[in-house]
């Protein structure tokens, strides 16, 4: 078959650095009052600086797609006169600026500079980028394009500012075993934050830098075995089912902040490592990879909570990655969902560590419903 190549990576982060400290600065206080989970979320979670396209006064400064063309445009910074040569852009996201037109379309509108080509978005949470990322290899592969461009992004900062418990919170005093936000709501607040990535593919490595060959890239979920965990505009019902926004009061979608991103803590925990990372072991030995085989290990975290936890389970399962091969951008750039990979990976060629004919696995887990996705490069 013919072969693939990541060719440029590139990232954008908006604005200054946010430290924890000033996090409530940007996205406002519920009630007037400091969050009580933020401490014990944080210390959990061991993020420490974080990016938002807001000004400290909650004011936006960038939407989605203007983070994603941003990154794009970064891709060929040392030869702009390049983007007009790329026929596929293909982009992933948990938080397009509307829901029509597509989020990709939007992204393509911002860049004047290439034709009348090829777009594609994918919904969903943290895969929907390595869906993209798919989308990409394997339009070039088939040689049905020759410069593909793939991203992932969040703009999650508007979904976690205080305004939009505004309505919610003046119910809350009456909730007296939990006087603020419940804890699946503001939980995420201290989690998530703002960025893109995008990656260039083509058919032949780079003349110059760092190329890394794609061997495969494999996705799955477990939608069919669990119940939603991860969720944003319904509203999880006793039996497990989600009601729609859609078939809901006007007047809920603010009562219930039904348009906040939520998660099911106690599903998150007991899922999240255990089914993705055991399928990891299937995934390599079709494809003959062995642990000692792989130079550099690149899991997306939500939190460095569950770092022990994924090594605990990799080595139960044969596949014993010691962390000195890990690499992590986590505490610096935060988690930025579908996007978290691609800076990552950014992040490493950046650094300089990678050496030719080295093995890059990438990893990224997914808690809407349970989807995982896994990908093995080789550095060109």
């Amino acid at each position: 078959m013919p072969q693939v190549f990541i060719t440029k990576t590139a990232s954008f982060l908006p604005n200054d650095v946010v430290s924890s400290s000033d996090m409530e600065k940007y996205l406002g206080y519920i009630n007037d009052k400091p969050s009580k989970s933020k401490a014990i979320v944080l210390r959990s979670n061991g993020i420490e600086k974080r990016y938002y396209a807001l000004t400290e006064d909650g004011q936006a400064t960038h939407t989605n797609a203007e983070m994603v063309s941003s990154a794009i445009k970064n891709l060929f910074v040392d030869a702009p006169e390049d983007i007009s040569k790329v026929d596929l852009i293909t982009c992933g996201t948990t938080t397009p600026d509307q829901l029509l037109p597509s989020h990709s379309v939007m992204v393509h509108g911002l860049l004047p500079e290439t034709g009348q080509i090829e777009v594609t978005s994918n919904a969903g949470s943290c895969c929907s980028g390595m869906h993209s990322l798919k989308f990409a290899f394997l339009s070039v592969m088939s040689g049905d394009k020759q410069n593909a461009v793939c991203a992932g992004s969040e703009r999650i900062s508007s979904i976690i500012q205080a305004d939009t418990f505004k309505e919610e919170g003046k119910h809350l005093a009456a909730i007296e075993e939990n006087p603020y936000v419940a804890f699946e709501k503001d939980f995420l607040r201290w989690m998530l934050s703002d960025g893109a990535g995008a990656f260039l593919l083509q058919d032949k490595p780079a003349e110059q830098g760092t190329s890394l060959r794609i061997e495969w890239l494999e996705l799955a979920s477990f939608a069919n075995k669990n119940d939603t965990c991860m969720y944003m505009g319904a509203e999880k019902q006793k039996d497990g089912s989600l009601l729609s926004y859609q078939n809901m009061p006007q007047q809920d979608l603010l009562n219930k902040s039904i348009l906040s991103i939520k998660q099911d803590v106690k599903l998150l925990s007991a899922q999240i490592v255990k089914q993705g990372f055991s399928l990891l072991k299937g995934i390599l030995e079709k494809h003959n990879i062995g642990a000692d085989d792989i130079d550099h290990f690149l899991p997306h975290m939500s939190s460095y909570f569950f770092k022990d936890k994924i090594y605990t389970i990799l080595e139960e399962n044969g596949i014993k990655i010691p962390y000195e091969k890990w690499y992590t951008n986590l505490k610096e750039k935060g988690n930025i969902g579908a996007g978290s990979i691609y800076i990552m990976l950014d992040g490493l060629i950046k650094s300089g560590k990678l050496k030719k004919g080295e093995k890059v696995l990438l990893a990224v887990p997914e808690s809407a419903r349970f989807s995982y996705a896994f990908c093995l490069l080789t550095v060109c």
